[in-house]
């Protein structure tokens, strides 16, 4: 039998599923593992789609998505960010906006076309690029910064094949925020560059410090950002599989095509869900939010107490804290933190090598589980001294 793609072939499965396999398979584990909320949709939001069920709402939807819901998102944004996207042609509504990362690298790269992408980040940018025939270009952020890459190092990595430089704040996993003063550099060398922006603000509701900066709204960024969102974090909706992709419409169109042979359309019962939650959802949205805020508090200290090093997040619901003290790798020290402690976290090393040295901590979880869990973490840091 013939070999499958090299592409596919050469790219490591993820790093987070190695260890929920594990954790699968074990007792009274506590798990700060999983990056997703732990609340229930709201049910306003549930409801909403079941009423649409009843009602014979079951069929196909425009490529682009429900035009109800694409009001919806263009509303959102005038009303939120004074942005004015025309919902007939500039958003596209995904299947979660991991479907969204793919179609707008399918859209934009032609084989070799390099985008650069700031590290620690989320597990599946990478690989979207490559399989798009483009290759991914590391700069690495560091704890001293707060995890916010540098305008410099974005510079010093651009070269005649840069195509794109991609941003995600509040960042999977470091939970850092990025100054709008930094961003604003960023996008001045898109713009000098006349590279493309991919910003990926799918926690831009959970930010807990100040105003959180929609890339897209910064002078010189609206017509080459293409802006990934979705409804996953702050509605607690990762299941129903909605995202969206906002930009110029030349590029929604060339992403829309894309979406069109592949996918069709996002299921129109989730969308309906999604309308509910974007329309009458914020006050559910807002509460889960300030529960996150106490969370955070309360892991940060804890592993600051714990003996390892952790910065406050300004955003997400992850905490990133260093544990190169220990002289443990992040792999060894996540390993035996699970089976001598039953603690679950994911190595640093999942979100690429510039993460190597941290742990990726979730606070997706109870107070309660959050303070147990701590509890071992130190119990286990001072069996190591």
């Amino acid at each position: 039998m013939k070999p499958i793609s090299k592409v596919v072939h050469e790219i490591p499965a993820s790093g987070i599923r190695r260890f929920f396999d594990i954790v699968s398979q074990m007792k009274d584990v506590v798990s700060l593992g999983v990056g997703e909320p732990d609340f229930d949709t709201p049910w306003r939001i549930t409801e909403a789609c079941i009423y649409a069920l009843e009602h014979g709402h079951t069929h196909y939807t425009s490529n682009y998505g429900l035009l109800e819901l694409r009001k919806a998102i263009a509303d959102y944004f005038v009303r939120t960010e004074g942005l004015e996207y025309n919902p007939e042609n500039q958003i596209l509504v995904t299947v979660g906006v991991s479907e969204g990362m793919d179609l707008a690298m399918r859209a934009i790269l032609n084989p070799g076309d390099e985008v650069i992408i700031p590290e620690p980040s989320f597990v599946a940018y990478k690989p979207c690029i490559s399989f798009a025939g483009g290759v991914p270009v590391v700069v690495c952020s560091y704890m001293e910064n707060g995890f916010a890459v540098l305008p410099e190092q974005i510079e010093a990595a651009i070269t005649s094949k840069t195509k794109a430089i991609w941003l995600s704040y509040p960042t999977n996993p470091t939970g850092a925020v990025a100054p709008r003063e930094i961003l604003q550099k960023i996008v001045d060398l898109a713009c000098k560059h006349d590279l493309y922006i991919i910003s990926d603000e799918i926690y831009d509701r959970l930010t807990y410090d100040g105003q959180h900066t929609c890339v897209p709204m910064l002078p010189g960024a609206y017509e080459r950002t293409i802006l990934l969102n979705g409804f996953s974090k702050a509605y607690a909706m990762t299941g129903w599989r909605i995202g969206y992709a906002a930009g110029n419409p030349d590029i929604i169109e060339a992403m829309m095509k894309v979406h069109q042979y592949t996918m069709m359309c996002a299921p129109i019962t989730a969308q309906v869900a999604a309308v509910e939650a974007i329309k009458h959802g914020y006050e559910d949205s807002e509460a889960m939010i300030e529960e996150y805020g106490q969370r955070r508090r309360v892991i940060v200290k804890g592993l600051n107490d714990a003996g390892l090093k952790c910065l406050m997040p300004g955003g997400a619901f992850y905490a990133f804290p260093s544990i190169k003290d220990t002289g443990l790798s992040s792999d060894e020290f996540a390993e035996r933190l699970l089976f001598e402690e039953k603690v679950a976290v994911v190595p640093g090393s999942a979100f690429g090598e510039c993460g190597e040295g941290h742990i990726r901590c979730s606070y997706a979880t109870s107070i309660d589980k959050i303070e147990m869990a701590v509890e071992r973490i130190g119990r286990f840091v001072s069996k190591l001294k």
